[in-house]
């Protein structure tokens, strides 16, 4: 029985390729066990505007969000992100598996701008289950707001 990320994905009619892998710890190793490089990894990051109002910010890997450009952006002052039992509840997705493919609510999605003209993978719902797919043909089905909206991840 599919996802409800991977059946969203069948209603849409884009073309993806489903990666079945294992646990991962790391960006690096998440890339390396799908074949791609570690920006076509994709975290779906569920960020709370206000009570009940959430959004998707898709990030490529190496990258974090940089909080005052996605307040800019949204218009907004404050932003958060929810705890891992928030997230779920209202995407329908544990962390590490979240995607806007088929969550229980249809937030809207907030798309950094490095991510267009790429395959990108992304998390199906499980663990260990992701989705390749272009990433222009997934941004416009999921009507994004495209926009810079990240800074490179800080070297540790």
């Amino acid at each position: 029985m599919p996802t409800p990320a991977l059946a969203a994905l069948d209603a849409t009619g884009l073309p993806y390729r489903v990666i079945r892998h294992g646990p991962v710890t790391s960006l690096s190793e998440a890339a390396a066990v799908r074949g791609v490089a570690v920006p076509d990894v994709v975290k779906s990051i569920v960020v709370r505007r206000g009570p009940d109002d959430h959004l998707f910010v898709l990030t490529p890997g190496g990258r974090v969000i940089s909080w005052p450009k996605l307040r800019a952006l949204l218009g907004v002052s404050r932003l958060s992100m929810p705890d891992a039992a928030t997230a779920k509840e209202v995407t329908g997705y544990e962390r590490g598996t979240i995607t806007p493919f088929g969550a229980t609510t249809a937030w809207p999605v907030v798309a950094d701008e490095r991510l267009r003209g790429r395959t990108i993978t992304l998390g199906a719902g499980e663990h260990g289950l992701s989705v390749a797919v272009d990433a222009d043909a997934a941004l416009a089905s999921l009507h994004a707001t495209v926009a810079d909206v990240t800074d490179p991840e800080p070297t540790r």
